[in-house]
């Protein structure tokens, strides 16, 4: 499966030592912006992401309709990095991994496939690959990471336990 990251997921799943072994089931592609956001501090997560895209687990594509991702920005009010992740996953027809809320709110109303880390985490949990307890870590890690409202970390955790 491909999915194109947004920097917002992308630097998540990477703050929780999640984004290798996602990279092991999905094929991760990037915009060059979203690069650029993605590995310009000196951090633990933007040293793993730029490994990552070292070896290859990480796709960096340039998007060449700049005009698309002006408009996508301005209709929507996201930022050029979250535009241009949003419309080379619209080139590609694949779903967008994203963490944003406003850019969440254009793939809703485009109608366009999207992720989030917490649905990846719930991947990769019931997978198997990892255990119920790290999972639960792994979940409180993104609590603090991410914006989050309660409710979707309530509601991910009971997934976790089992629940619907």
């Amino acid at each position: 499966m491909e999915i194109v990251f947004d920097s917002s997921t992308l630097i998540l799943l990477a703050k929780i030592e999640m984004l290798r072994s996602v990279s092991e089931d999905v094929r991760i592609i990037i915009p060059g912006m979203v690069e650029g956001e993605s590995i310009i501090k000196d951090t633990f997560d933007s040293k793993l992401i730029s490994s990552l895209i070292g070896e290859g687990k990480i796709e960096v594509l340039k998007m060449a309709k700049k005009e698309r991702v002006k408009k996508l920005c301005k209709d929507f009010r996201i930022h050029p990095g979250e535009a241009e992740a949003l419309a080379l996953a619209m080139h590609r027809t694949v779903p967008l991994a994203v963490d944003d809320l406003p850019a969440i709110k254009a793939c809703k109303i485009l109608n366009r496939p999207f992720t989030t880390a917490i649905h990846l985490l719930l991947k990769v949990a019931a997978s198997g690959k990892i255990s119920g307890d790290t999972a639960f870590v792994k979940l409180e890690k993104l609590s603090f990471y991410g914006r989050y409202s309660k409710r979707i970390i309530d509601d991910a955790y009971s997934r976790l336990k089992g629940g619907v």
